[in-house]
């Protein structure tokens, strides 16, 4: 195997949830070189134990591939749930009420234990419940301190401990519980890249979370409740990214409301030069089949279209019968459209103004200047990984190859549009910056002999945050000996 491994030939990066069909060092092997840039752990499922043992084996990987690998690790979150049932099963009628209580007997047809003191608190007359996944309505009609007196809206079944949706009230939560608390001790000690935090609601939650990952991973905040939308900008002030999780979005807003969204959403993170990942049943069909439907692949090349920064399978590759088909298919519906000739030109849709800084100025005319004069590539160093997303921002049209000497920063960059990331010794002067950027561009097949590239870094060397060097150089062939990595 050579020693470095050529860059994906697409810009939007690929992230895969791993699980049951998945989990396997072969597997995993398999869905990265189907085309999985990145891989998300889901704490909702499994135990710490079966969790390290898949963190092992992606860095295994990772040392084989000789290439920085990203690992997510997806909190569950305070998700809420309904007691259980004397008949583990009872039907709503539609204009019957129904009661959630505090009492813990199980339930029957006309009432059931709900145990979150905090809704209890929150719950305000007219307010909607959704249960199972929205496919029962029931409408408060009475808010007391220990009863939540609704009428049916939407009937059906309701079994045991399903989940409950609350779109028109803010709960007063944490969105860190007991929980996930432990599992995040748990996923810092396995050194991952991003934690995700679940049913982000103010930027206090993210705050909290901030405080107690205290740098040792990047954060991302998911996006699945009507409240975070609202303070979407406060949010996206505090987090390292952001998730589009229309699962939840899904539930707690009209179908209808949630495309905009998208849209709102991934447009915000853009012009933040914040990260912004699009989830969740993007290719759902092919949990079971081995194709997806054609309206699948339209979503997925909308999001791509869009400039998202990834895409990310559930339980497609999580639990689906087809894990390596459905990441070959997203792999492949992105590369289609990045080849798509008006692709770079919708990509632009979004207007990026640089902050009025050295570095954004910089970044925007290095993805200027790489057009005018053809570059193939824009080269840039980085310790902290504030330059890779400045240019990333911009979207070039380029390949974009960032050189650091932190390994942390070279596997959280893997979320990051378009960045081919590479861990490498730090330089010391100009001129060693010039030679590592010519040597590194020719090793890694992002030019060759007879291209330009530009460089971007920050002087003096070795410091976080101070880019202000643009400068271009073409390559010629006998680059590639004579320095250590």
């Amino acid at each position: 195997m050579s020693r470095y491994l050529a860059p994906r030939s697409r810009k939007v990066r690929v992230l895969a949830t791993l699980g049951p069909a998945s989990r396997s060092p072969d597997m995993i092997k398999t869905l990265f070189r189907a085309g999985a840039d990145a891989f998300r752990v889901n704490m909702s499922h499994g135990s710490h134990e079966d969790h390290a043992k898949v963190i092992a084996a992606i860095r295994e990987m990772e040392a084989e591939f000789n290439r920085p690998t990203t690992i997510l690790v997806d909190l569950q979150g305070p998700k809420l749930r309904v007691g259980r049932f004397a008949e583990s099963m009872v039907t709503l009628k539609p204009g019957a009420t129904f009661v959630l209580d505090r009492d813990t007997a199980p339930g029957d047809a006309t009432r059931v234990n709900l145990p979150h003191r905090e809704l209890f608190m929150a719950m305000e007359e007219g307010a909607r419940l959704l249960l199972d996944d929205g496919k029962l309505v029931l409408r408060v009609t009475t808010a007391e301190p220990d009863r939540i007196v609704t009428t049916v809206e939407v009937g059906g079944a309701l079994s045991n401990n399903k989940g409950l949706n609350v779109p028109d009230v803010v709960v007063p939560m944490a969105a860190l519980t007991d929980k996930d608390r432990k599992d995040l001790d748990f996923a810092l000690e396995q050194d991952v890249d991003w934690i995700a935090l679940s049913f982000v609601q103010r930027a206090e939650d993210v705050a909290e979370a901030r405080r107690l990952i205290a740098g040792r991973a990047a954060l991302l905040a998911k996006i699945e409740k009507p409240a975070a939308v609202e303070r979407l900008d406060d949010i996206l002030g505090i987090a390292d990214a952001v998730m589009v999780a229309r699962g939840d979005l899904g539930v707690e807003l009209p179908p209808q409301s949630v495309p905009p969204l998208q849209k709102r959403i991934v447009e915000t993170a853009r012009r933040l030069g914040k990260p912004v990942v699009v989830a969740t049943q993007m290719l759902e069909s092919m949990i079971k089949s081995p194709s997806p439907t054609r309206a699948e692949v339209s979503d997925v090349a909308t999001a791509v279209y869009d400039g998202a920064d990834a895409i990310m399978l559930s339980a497609e590759s999580a639990a689906g019968d087809w894990p390596e088909q459905s990441v070959s298919m997203m792999n492949a519906i992105a590369d289609a459209v990045e080849r798509d000739p008006g692709y770079h030109a919708r990509v632009h849709f979004t207007e990026t103004w640089p902050d009025p800084t050295t570095a954004d100025a910089l970044s925007e005319a290095a993805a200027s200047i790489a057009q005018t004069v053809s570059a193939a590539a824009i080269v840039c160093f980085t310790i902290s990984g504030s330059t890779a997303r400045r240019v990333a921002r911009e979207r070039p049209a380029v390949p974009l190859m960032v050189l650091t000497p932190s390994r942390e920063t070279a596997r959280r960059l893997g979320l990051l549009w378009g960045v081919h990331a590479v861990r490498t010794r730090d330089v010391g002067s100009f001129e060693e910056m010039v030679a590592k950027a010519k040597r590194m561009a020719l090793r890694h097949g992002i030019a060759k002999a007879g291209d330009a590239i530009i460089v971007m870094a920050g002087v003096p060397f070795g410091v976080a945050g101070s880019t202000n060097v643009l400068h271009v150089v073409k390559l010629v062939g006998d680059e590639l000996t004579g320095f250590e990595d």
